[in-house]
């Protein structure tokens, strides 16, 4: 069965409370406040079932202006709106601005109720049901049933039931499939059950037994139990007034304002990206960074109004505009706002959140202002896309995407698969689900290649650039998945090889210079000449006179060429008498099996300065195995 809310709407002492005690038997002023003063201070609950078989929720709200703050924590959620209109009083300023709260929160169903009809005679109601018909032209209530009623005499109360069980029918259901969450709008303990949550469960579902998480705090617990309509169940959707009782939860921890959803499904933020209605009825323009009260499901927070592309907005005017928050708010994308004067308090605007988690953007920036206001209207493919084009290379992931579209999941994942197959969008990180915008793949390849250009041009005789040097110089928003698979499909298409942990562009081929061939050349012959006994690497510079870092890529590129070998540190052999004395090593070895230091010494002259480190690199090459004060050949020649 569908899950439907009604909500009470009008000025104080207009009879709200006593219609729905007239409707359902309870009296929904539940404080010794309300009952002492007869007047509602807090939300009321109740609920009703309809000719049909249709249960429906009952949300009283306050209609003294001291508590209009409390009255749109109870707007959220309402599917019909009753506004509540005494006819011996008629329209009245509270009337007037429930019903511009009302417009804003997005309601669209609804009827007016005339209480106190036994009051007033014929001639008085007709003049009533005039001031209401122009009171509600060019609202949602235009043209809406006006149900003259009393809850005194009981007038008019089955043609209000009959109406609103109408109404309900034509309501779709809310789907279950969403993101679950549920804004708390009022918190307390029972003795023997603990903290205890209440509130009109916007989307999704909930289970006992479910883990959920508090928002913004992060607070998390286990759902002992559920009620809806006082009645315990294990499950509640959409729609549904709820009642949550949390194992280990603090009453101190909860307030009115918080929403209550899976962990890590929702992300809050100080600032959204909104479209402004700014009421026709206000007196002067909002400026800019004008500082407001902005409330949104059940919370009320401070923060200013930041005009992306002008200095002030006109009454009647609209514009997108961002909201910069005093304390981080948990949304999503068409959720409905509505705004407050800072001093004197009255309602002053509102409407729908285009960006839940916005990034903060600088003012007169008309590429921006044009991307929001499209963003308003567009397909799920362009916001998807907006989103993707915004994070750069930082990428979003499904769940993030899911906050700022709005989409249930399966469409989404529609979404993001036809981007894929466009080659509109890049899957990073499969087990994350983060995915990046071409633009910024691109973007990162055109990077990656800049650098290797710049890399070549300033080390002509390296092979390449070492991987994580390359990676040190990309953004700190790149993150290794991005990079590796950036650079893997790089080597695919032929831009980028690859040589162990050397990068380089495919066409980057080593060249000497004039000056850099006469080095190569002189530092063979001194290597070649010097036989078994050459100088260190940083000697022979400092007889050359030649700069270190130079000498260093030439001789870089002779040991990749093999002809000049590295047996230890700044001790270089040419390869040709090397190659001689190994030679002689295995024949010795060969015939003799094994060779003690001494016997080596004898055979090639050398002073201990060359001789251990050769008898150590032979061992390091795999030549030879030092077995106590002798070596033998690791592996017999031909066996």
């Amino acid at each position: 069965m569908k899950q439907i809310i009604l909500g009470t709407a009008g000025h104080i002492d207009h009879g709200k409370t006593s219609l729905i005690k007239a409707l359902t038997g309870v009296n929904t002023d539940r404080l010794k406040e309300e009952q002492l003063r007869g007047i509602t201070i807090e939300l009321g609950f109740a609920s009703l079932e309809l000719p049909s078989g249709q249960r429906i929720g009952i949300v009283d709200v306050p209609g003294h202006e001291k508590f209009v703050k409390n009255m749109v924590a109870g707007a959220t959620g309402i599917d019909i709106m009753a506004l509540v209109i005494a006819a011996d009083e008629g329209i009245m300023p509270q009337t007037r601005e429930h019903m511009e709260i009302c417009t804003l929160l997005g309601i669209h169903h609804g009827l007016v109720v005339l209480t106190k009809v036994d009051m007033v005679d014929e001639e008085w109601l007709a003049l009533v049901q005039e001031e209401v018909a122009e009171f509600t032209r060019g609202t949602f209530l235009e043209g809406a049933p006006v149900i003259p009623a009393s809850a005194v005499t009981g007038q008019g109360l089955p043609e209000f039931i009959q109406t609103l069980d109408r109404i309900a029918a034509e309501i779709p259901a809310r789907s279950a499939s969403g993101l679950f969450r549920l804004p708390v709008d009022r918190v307390f303990s029972m003795k023997g059950f603990g903290t205890v949550i209440t509130g009109t469960l916007a989307s999704g579902k909930v289970a006992v037994g479910d883990r959920v998480m508090l928002y913004p705090s992060g607070e998390t617990s286990k759902v002992r139990g559920l009620q809806v309509h006082n009645q315990t169940v294990q499950t509640a959707e959409a729609g549904m007034r709820t009642a949550i009782n949390f194992q280990g939860l603090e009453k101190a921890a909860v307030e009115r304002g918080d929403v209550i959803a899976m962990p890590h499904s929702l992300v809050s933020s100080y600032m959204v990206d909104v479209v402004l209605t700014y009421l026709a009825g206000n007196s002067r323009a909002l400026k800019n960074r004008t500082r407001v009260r902005f409330h949104t499901g059940t919370a009320e927070m401070m923060g200013v109004v930041v005009l992306l592309d002008r200095n002030e907005l006109a009454p009647g005017e609209q514009a997108v505009a961002q909201i910069r928050l005093d304390t981080p708010v948990t949304l999503v994308r068409d959720d409905r706002f509505v705004l407050r004067s800072y001093s004197p308090v009255r309602t002053i605007g509102g409407g729908p959140v285009l960006n839940p988690v916005a990034p903060k953007h600088k003012r007169n920036r008309p590429e921006v202002v044009s991307r929001l206001a499209a963003l308003a209207e567009g397909p799920p493919e362009q916001i998807v896309t907006y989103h993707l084009e915004t994070a750069g290379f930082a990428g979003r992931n499904f769940n993030d995407l899911r906050i700022m579209a709005n989409l249930p999941e399966k469409q989404l994942d529609r979404v993001l698969q036809g981007m894929m197959s466009q080659k509109g969008a890049i899957l990073i990180d499969r087990e994350k689900r983060q995915y990046v915008h071409q633009k910024a793949f691109t973007e990162l390849q055109g990077a990656i290649t800049g650098h290797l250009s710049a890399y070549h041009q300033k080390n002509p005789l390296k092979a390449g650039m070492p991987k994580e040097e390359l990676k040190s110089k990309l953004p700190p928003a790149v993150d290794s998945k991005l990079y590796l698979l950036a650079l893997q499909q790089m080597v695919k298409d032929g831009t980028v090889a690859q040589q162990d942990d050397l990068v380089h562009l495919a066409d980057h081929r080593v060249a000497l210079g004039v000056d850099q061939q006469a080095l190569r050349e002189t530092i063979l012959d001194t290597y070649l000449r010097a036989e078994l006994a050459p100088p260190y690497f940083k000697d022979l510079c400092q007889q050359l006179d030649t700069p270190l870092e130079q000498a260093r890529q030439v001789l870089s590129l002779l040991v990749k060429e093999g002809l000049m070998v590295k047996v230890k540190e700044e001790l270089y052999y040419h390869h040709a008498p090397l190659e001689q004395v190994k030679q002689a090593l295995v024949d010795h070895l060969t015939a003799n099996e094994e060779i003690a230091t001494p016997r080596f010494k004898e055979m090639t002259g050398l002073s201990r300065k060359y001789l251990i480190p050769l008898l150590e690199h032979f061992d390091t090459t795999q030549l030879t195995i030092r077995i106590g004060d002798v070596r033998r050949l690791r592996k017999r020649v031909g066996g």
